[in-house]
């Protein structure tokens, strides 16, 4: 057994030997797969256009009383209730990616007014169609730009705007530039370290800046909404009960006030009588009166209660620097591929091509 392990590892190493030897004497070739790969390195990362990105982290508060707005939010947006085995924290922790996914918010996104570092003033709907593509894009797009084009010769042309969005009946360009804002704004929750990180990718650094801004901002208005709802509708509700009894008991003491100066100086036990149950229906209207309004400074507190509080550990800033292309490492991943693309065909592929040619004559 120790012989034959010997002549495998012989074997092996003379084969090892031959394979770089073989790639010795084709190294010219080597060389230009190399310099070919750079090449198309270069060219690619040149050609894409540079992205800035912004990113903002937040933290929610932890440890939140109630879910009935939680639940309100998971149910609008198809991730079910708490009693169907979402917990607190697990819709807490979820519910910012799932707010990001949906027409409604990207919708209200699109409406943002935004500004660019060459000081234009442009809504984010208008931007995305300014967002700059490699030029290979244009090409394989060509078709559809011609097909679009003749199929416009025959229609009546409509300008497709933000302002005339349906949300229910979508067009395909309103449905695309949600498509494109999905891509470039990112969150994502850590259920560990109870932080959500928001990523926006533009061409333009003060933009992205800005619609990450917002972004945190909108999402915080959507979980404020849904949070306090409940606690609105009661507290609205109870307003106006308060409204009535107020209503109520100025019209108790109206009552009250006309029959006593009406009746000032009559002593008859019927104006008595009279007097005394307009006292007490004014004394039951005051004591309503001043319960309802105590219950709504009660109901008050609960509203602000349940607004949740958001710190924002990393706000938004304008980026210096872009994040991609990163034109170096494109670089040198195109030169690897193509030497081991090269290196391949040197030691392999050259001779299953040849056996198989020559397979062919044979039977020919």
């Amino acid at each position: 057994m120790t012989e034959e392990h010997k002549q495998q590892t012989e074997i092996k190493e003379i084969d090892l030997a031959a394979l770089f030897k073989k790639l010795i004497t084709r190294r010219k070739s080597l060389y230009k797969a190399i310099g070919a790969g750079i090449i198309a390195g270069a060219i690619i990362g040149f050609s894409l256009p540079k992205t800035y990105q912004v990113n903002v982290s937040l933290s929610p508060e932890s440890g939140v009383n109630g879910t009935s707005g939680l639940s309100g939010i998971a149910s609008m947006f198809g991730l079910g209730s708490a009693s169907a085995g979402f917990g607190e924290d697990a819709l807490t922790f979820t519910m910012f990616p799932e707010i990001v996914k949906t027409n409604p918010f990207a919708l209200e996104m699109l409406q943002i007014p935004i500004q660019t570092q060459k000081g234009d003033s442009i809504i984010l709907y208008d931007y995305l169609n300014t967002e700059k593509r490699p030029w290979w894009s244009h090409v394989m797009g060509a078709p559809g730009m011609l097909i679009g084009g003749i199929k416009s010769l025959f229609k009546e042309e409509q300008k497709d705007s933000i302002k005339a969005i349906d949300p229910f009946r979508l067009t395909p360009e309103q449905n695309g530039r949600i498509g494109m804002l999905k891509s470039i704004l990112k969150v994502e929750t850590d259920k560990k370290s109870n932080m959500t990180k928001v990523t926006v990718s533009l061409q333009d650094p003060l933009a992205a800046a800005i619609v990450a801004d917002s972004a945190v901002h909108k999402l915080q208005e959507y979980i404020t909404d849904y949070r306090t709802r409940k606690a609105k509708q009661d507290y609205d509700f109870q307003f106006s009960l308060c409204e009535q009894y107020k209503k109520e008991y100025f019209e108790a003491q109206q009552e009250y006030a006309k029959f006593a100066d009406a009746n000032r100086n009559v002593i008859l036990q019927a104006v008595t009588s009279e007097k005394d149950r307009l006292q007490k229906n004014l004394s039951l209207a005051e004591q309503i009166y001043s319960q309802s309004m105590g219950q709504l400074q009660v109901l008050r507190g609960k509203v602000q209660e349940a607004k949740p509080v958001f710190a924002v550990v990393e706000p938004a800033t304008v980026p210096l620097v872009p994040a991609s292309p990163k034109k170096m490492l494109i670089i040198i991943a195109f030169a690897f591929l193509a030497f081991v693309f090269e290196s391949a065909w040197i030691l392999f592929g050259k001779d299953i091509y040849h056996d198989f040619k020559n397979e062919l004559k044979k039977k020919d």
